[in-house]
């Protein structure tokens, strides 16, 4: 019994440290964290097409890309539907995303989930029912010119049901070096703190 509380303080302990240090930042407007967003990863390999870093939605890209700091935020997919008879997306494009295990900023320029039904594909409905997570997102790690299996151990390195900040303030602590793949390894591994510059 004491194994299942531990790890149920632990995130919340997180949580309260989060959710003070985003208290200490100039907040955004509309800034909100969220406790359980089920996080993977998509690169040059297994992009729509393969082998291209072609998006859906550019807004500051033509092409998926960025540094991952405020000014330069890294391409993310998010879930969209047709059920309209429009493309809508979960998050309007545009959207800042910070992603504390990567310690850098997203901006959402790409759609998650192909096929004429993407409102039936696991981006779009998936979180809540397969991980208990409240949204999907698929950050962009790069991986162009990259070993294959590299870039696949660190699509499952950044996977999992981590901390989000949508609408984030300007002041978020970013890793050193451009992407989340970068002069040879995969950046993650930060966790769930919140850190100011």
């Amino acid at each position: 019994m004491r194994r299942a509380i531990f790890p149920a303080a632990g995130l919340l302990a997180a949580i309260l440290v989060a959710v003070a240090t985003i208290g200490t930042s100039s907040r955004a407007a509309g800034e909100t964290l969220v406790g359980n967003a089920y996080i993977t990863a998509y690169s040059w390999q297994d992009n729509t097409p393969p082998g291209s870093p072609t998006i859906s939605n550019p807004v500051l890209h033509k092409q998926a890309g960025g540094t991952g700091t405020y000014q330069d935020p890294v391409t993310i997919a998010v879930g969209h539907s047709t059920a309209t008879g429009r493309d809508v997306l979960d998050f309007p494009a545009g959207t800042r995303i910070y992603l504390p295990d990567v310690r850098r900023y997203f901006i959402v320029e790409d759609t998650c989930g192909d096929g004429p039904n993407p409102q039936d594909g696991p981006c779009h409905t998936g979180a809540h029912a397969l991980y208990n997570a409240s949204t999907w997102i698929d950050m962009w790690i790069g991986g162009g010119g990259q070993d294959d299996s590299f870039v696949s151990d660190c699509t499952r390195k950044v996977t999992g049901v981590r901390f989000a900040v949508l609408n984030p303030a300007s002041n978020f602590l970013v890793a050193p070096g451009a992407g989340v793949i970068h002069d040879g390894i995969c950046d993650s591994g930060y966790g769930n703190g919140i850190f100011v510059r």
